[in-house]
């Protein structure tokens, strides 16, 4: 089972995207990310179950798509680590992800 680590980049975008939705309404804020919570569970058991970056295809990091989110990660297969580098909205040009893991 694959350890995952919420990048603070991850984190600081999933803030964002609360406070945004929470202006007009927080319990749906809340529901958005818990599924982007819940969608990420996933990658527990899958962790290369996202697809490759369209974007990027020459990259390793994948994509969880969750609704109008996509949640960009880089999975470690010798360290068994999925590390969230970015949850970005989907109409929002995607910049190129660090290069680096983004370890604690």
């Amino acid at each position: 089972m694959a350890k995952i680590i919420w990048g603070e980049d991850a984190l600081s975008d999933l803030e964002v995207i609360y406070d945004y939705i929470a202006r007009d309404s927080p319990r749906y804020a809340r529901q958005q990310v818990e599924r982007i919570g819940n969608a990420v569970e996933r990658l527990y058991q899958s962790p290369e179950s996202g697809r490759r970056l369209p974007d990027f295809p020459q990259l390793p990091h994948r994509e969880v798509v969750v609704g109008n989110y996509r949640v960009v990660y880089r999975y470690d297969p010798e360290r068994d680590v999925v590390n969230i580098v970015m949850v970005v909205h989907g109409a929002r040009l995607l910049k190129k992800p660090p290069d680096q893991d983004e370890h604690p």
